[in-house]
């Protein structure tokens, strides 16, 4: 297979124009790295010996071909977070749900296509809490000869945020479970791998952003962190909203933007202050009474000619629960909605789903520290179990016993989910999903509930984008609420957060066959059980059948 991907790739380099979509390949070594932050090191999983790993970079409609190749003695799975995996979902990478993970010492080719898609999106480890440190950027150019919507900056920056543990991720994972509490939250958040000077290590150095005077630079923002939504600012420049997940929206300024794990943003800088450093910023959002960890991570935007000991023009991060901020921003979002770009918003329902999102507790007889009882998460009162056959693999070749189809499209118990708690606050526990015929149309309300706290809840669902048409506070009202959606130009995503003690209504268009995760992008969250799946029918048509595994696809 190698020789004629080589060959391919060499002819879209030599006859760029006449070869409209490239096949790019890409390899990637799993591998223990020994890393020092905050003054300590540990060894931390990487691909390639980086933190954060590598950027893909590729055009629309091409073919992406990565080998992953698994050097480590974690099981290992990598996912291309917002890639719509058009009847590929074998590529789509989350651990169990699409694909057994590769083994220590094994490989697989994740190969997938492109289609229909440009922008920033992210590829991270889906296992575990491995994406802690083995995360990277998806560069999708628009296809050769099409301009951005926008006017072009003279020059694109790739910003990941992310967070930082002095220990070992798993060991804090683990422990939580072995408790049946929260974890420990993170020692610092990082800005492309480095927290920024901090008051018990301030001889790290950060981030920095070299720009030159008048002009304006893209920057490709992704939040890898994995449990916390994050504020970004830069002192004394506005931000320009041009892209969201992948899709273009309706410009707007700002001076703060909102991204959630899992999320990316595009934004227009320009360089028109006065010569100098001025500090960049990623800081936590979080509006309910749950700890978080507080510390800003730092960077530099660096003006060049400005001499190296020049102080830093500092900006105030916003206040850790500053909702107006946040609301402002997310109301902000609209698609771009052109004739080259529309935004096809279903505008008429097959499936009204209503799901809750929230915790509850379980009962734990070995978890002393939490009284003989266990943190748990779910939707509609169903804690997810993992199974130990990928569900996809389960759904193709037709093997029992691996899932149900019987996943509740309403609340089993309805209650008031913003007020006042149930007495019995157990989930069920189940491997279900949900069966959608292909084609079909689905408008889903995720609702938010108060048990143990409310919450706001990234939820991310693999294979499609979807369009937020609405979004408020409390329980959702069925009669009053709808009129107020937004069907023109709703915001195109793949990632939403549902607000703490509120709603999100979504819509989409099951036109991809498979079985579709999804499952709140808080990594804790869905260790606890904050997750399902959609399965999506094959249709009639030529292009409407998921194809056959490839020949590596990983054993169990």
């Amino acid at each position: 297979m190698n020789s004629w991907v080589r060959i391919l790739l060499h002819v879209a380099l030599l006859f760029p124009v006449l070869v409209h979509s490239a096949v790019r390949q890409y390899k990637f070594d799993v591998v223990m790295k020994n890393t020092t932050r905050l003054c300590s090191s540990k060894p931390i999983v990487t691909v390639n010996g980086k933190f954060p790993g590598p950027t893909l970079y590729a055009r629309e409609d091409d073919t992406i071909l990565v080998e992953v190749v698994n050097h480590v003695n974690y099981n290992l799975s990598i996912h291309w977070h917002g890639i719509r995996q058009l009847r590929t979902g074998w590529a789509d990478g989350p651990a169990y749900i699409t694909q057994c993970p590769i083994q220590t010492g094994q490989s697989y080719v994740y190969n997938f296509t492109i289609t229909g898609q440009r922008g920033t999106l992210l590829w991270h480890a889906h296992i575990l809490w491995l994406r802690s440190t083995v995360h990277g950027a998806v560069v999708i150019l628009p296809k050769r000869g099409v301009p951005y919507p926008f006017p072009k900056p003279d020059d694109e920056v790739v910003v990941v945020l992310g967070e930082w543990w002095k220990s070992d991720t798993e060991d804090v994972i683990n422990e939580a479970l072995k408790s049946g509490l929260a974890p420990n939250v993170s020692d610092a958040h990082t800005i492309n791998g480095h927290p920024g000077p901090i008051s018990n290590c301030p001889s790290q150095g950060g981030f920095t952003l070299p720009v030159e005077n008048g002009k304006t630079y893209m920057l490709r923002l992704i939040n890898a962190a994995l449990n916390e939504e994050l504020f970004f600012k830069i002192a004394g420049h506005e931000l320009t909203v041009v892209e969201v997940d992948a899709t273009y929206v309706k410009p707007f300024k700002t001076d703060t933007i909102l991204i959630a794990p899992g999320q990316t943003t595009n934004v227009l800088v320009s360089a028109d202050q006065k010569s100098g450093k001025y500090m960049v910023a990623a800081s936590p959002f979080m509006d309910a009474p749950i700890t978080v960890d507080n510390l800003t991570a730092t960077a530099t935007l660096h003006y060049s000619g400005t001499l190296a000991n020049t102080g830093t023009i500092l900006t105030i991060p916003p206040p850790q629960n500053a909702t107006p901020i946040a609301n402002n921003f997310i109301d902000s979002l609209r698609s771009l909605n052109s004739k080259k770009y529309p935004a096809l918003v279903p505008q008429t329902i097959d499936h009204n789903l209503f799901f809750t999102v929230g915790l509850g507790i379980n009962p734990c007889p070995t978890c002393k520290a939490g009284n003989g009882s266990r943190a748990v998460a779910a939707i509609n009162n169903v804690t997810f179990v993992m199974p130990t056959t990928a569900l996809l693999q389960a759904h193709f070749f037709n093997i029992s016993g691996v899932f149900t189809t019987d996943f509740p499209g309403n609340p089993p118990h309805v209650f008031n989910y913003t007020g006042t708690p149930p007495s019995n606050l157990q989930t069920t526990n189940g491997t279900k999903v949900f069966r959608l015929a292909y084609n079909s149309t689905v408008q889903l309300i995720l609702q938010d509930t108060g048990i143990l706290a409310p919450e706001n809840h990234p939820i991310h669902l693999h294979g499609f984008n979807f369009f937020a048409i609405g979004r408020g506070l409390g329980n959702y009202n069925p009669k009053t609420d709808p009129r107020n959606f937004n069907l023109v130009d709703p915001v195109e995503r793949n990632t939403i957060g549902v607000p703490a003690g509120g709603w999100v209504a979504i819509r989409f268009r099951a036109d991809n066959p498979g079985v579709w995760f999804m499952h709140c992008h808080l990594e804790i969250h869905t260790t606890w059980g904050l997750k399902m799946a959609f399965l999506v029918d094959n249709g009639k048509g030529p292009n409407q059948s998921l194809l056959p595994p490839p020949s590596d696809y990983p054993k169990c």
